[in-house]
């Protein structure tokens, strides 16, 4: 999502491929009645392959440069103690997709569907050995969010140079102090809409408000003050 919006030609390529595979699904579900269909397979399998390869590696490039980012930040976020990586996992590689595709077409028939291809790509948040997505704890998993939300916005400015608005919600109460200090730190210049139970937290550590909307049963009041 964050590549369709800086690269126009990415969501290009990614746009296509994508009714490439639906138009090719749909052909595979017709095989099982017309088994000669099953020619026309080749003419979806090249074009699949040709935009397929681009966004591979317009994806691994993207996950490169986050990484520079995601580092640095979640480093401070965390006091040194964690090192987060993302890592790409493509279910082929762009030099082998025309051959896995083709060594599975038999495959894909019988399911209905495509099983290779960047619709099955995923990546892992990786602290040393560790995926915490699936086996972080719950204020590991946030702190990673936050990181790489952090790193979107540097990637943003120095992409397109322009300046993100960030939307956190009740982000400040699983950090402790030394993680609320730095993240408060990085978005002083960014515009940031924030909701939270209690002004008291933001108000301690000197956090500029502009502007402050009070929600109660559903009813929302304009605050009339600036907190700073």
């Amino acid at each position: 999502l964050e590549l369709c919006q800086l690269d126009k030609v990415y969501l290009h390529n990614i746009s296509n491929y994508n009714k490439i595979v639906n138009q090719r699904n749909n052909l595979l579900k017709q095989i099982g009645f017309d088994s000669a269909l099953k020619d026309t397979l080749d003419i979806w399998d090249m074009q699949m392959v040709n935009y397929g390869r681009k966004v591979i590696e317009t994806r691994r490039m993207f996950i490169a440069q986050l990484n520079e980012w995601l580092e640095q930040i979640h480093g401070r976020l965390t006091g040194n103690r964690e090192k987060l990586r993302l890592v790409y996992q493509p279910s082929t590689e762009p030099e082998d997709f025309e051959r896995v595709l083709l060594s599975k077409r038999d495959q894909d028939i019988r399911m209905k569907m495509s099983g290779t291809g960047p619709h099955r790509d995923d990546f892992l948040f990786m602290v040393g050995e560790v995926d915490i997505r699936k086996f972080g704890s719950q204020g590991q998993q946030r702190t990673a969010a936050l990181s790489l939300k952090l790193a979107e916005i540097e990637l943003v400015r120095q992409s397109i140079g322009d300046e993100p608005v960030l939307l956190l919600d009740d982000v400040l109460s699983e950090l402790d102090s030394s993680r609320q200090n730095y993240l408060l730190d990085c978005i002083k210049d960014i515009q940031t809409v924030i909701t939270c139970t209690g002004l008291d937290e933001f108000v301690n550590h000197r956090f500029n408000i502009d502007r402050i909307f009070k929600v109660t049963d559903g009813t929302v009041d304009f605050v009339n003050e600036v907190v700073g």
